[in-house]
């Protein structure tokens, strides 16, 4: 694993424009400081955690932009870390892990992850990466900022509250299930290929294939219950929302 520092020569986007503001949260010391100092020469202001116990904490003290968060740690591992920082703040979260196994990807998605890297990595790759979930979810905010609720016969979604409802009930989602229905719904009455829906939901550089999709759409549609018909499969291609 390459952890050393870019060399000026090389062409990369710094982020000091806007100072974003990450958390690593690793028990491996050399990782994190090689992390830190990649993140740091591109803009960054970085705060380091040794386990998850110590990142849910500071994530109750202050605001992050991104988190950095290995899978394997002592005390809190980072799976149920994320479990309990999804409950208090909406904040994109890169996991890192020395398993490659698809189920570990999977669950870190269901949980709400955005993008999940395999050791060893490149800083270069994470870095590039965490840029990608910093932009899709800059532009995401923009058009909550904008959008209105849409209303599908009892069916309603609340962008600004990232909630929705059916018959005035409440139903809950995972975060990656909300943002596919929320994806499906601004696309209405469109054909989606399963391609175009990994890589714009799940964003930059996932490695995951048609059973990712799948196996979202099979839950999402049980959540929607009575709406479940909506969610229309094209055989061969992908999946349409019947608005």
């Amino acid at each position: 694993m390459n952890l050393g520092v870019p060399s000026p020569l090389i062409r990369i986007e710094r982020a000091d424009k806007q100072m974003h503001k990450m958390l690593i949260v690793d028990d491996e010391q050399k990782l994190r400081e090689g992390l830190r100092d990649y993140a740091e020469f591109m803009g960054y202001t970085v705060t380091e955690s040794t386990d998850g116990m110590e990142a849910v904490i500071k994530v109750r003290e202050g605001d992050f932009d991104i988190i950095i968060m290995d899978v394997m740690m002592p005390r809190l591992d980072g799976f149920t870390a994320c479990k309990e920082i999804k409950k208090l703040k909406d904040i994109p979260i890169l996991m890192l892990s020395a398993r490659s196994e698809e189920y570990d990807k999977l669950y870190g998605f269901e949980l709400g992850i955005d993008d999940y890297v395999a050791k060893p990595f490149s800083p270069k790759e994470v870095l590039a990466r965490v840029q990608a979930i910093i932009n899709r979810h800059s532009k995401a905010a923009a058009r909550v900022a904008g959008g209105n609720e849409y209303s599908f016969d009892g069916l309603e979604i609340n962008p600004s509250a990232r909630s929705v409802s059916i018959d005035g009930e409440k139903i809950v989602l995972s975060p990656k299930e909300y943002d596919l229905l929320y994806y499906l719904v601004r696309h209405k009455n469109i054909a989606l290929s399963r391609d175009q829906l990994l890589s714009d939901v799940w964003g930059y550089g996932f490695y995951g294939n048609d059973r990712t999709i799948d196996t979202h759409i099979k839950t999402l549609r049980m959540n929607l219950k009575n709406h479940k018909w909506r969610i229309v499969t094209l055989r061969g291609v992908g999946y349409r929302f019947e608005g």
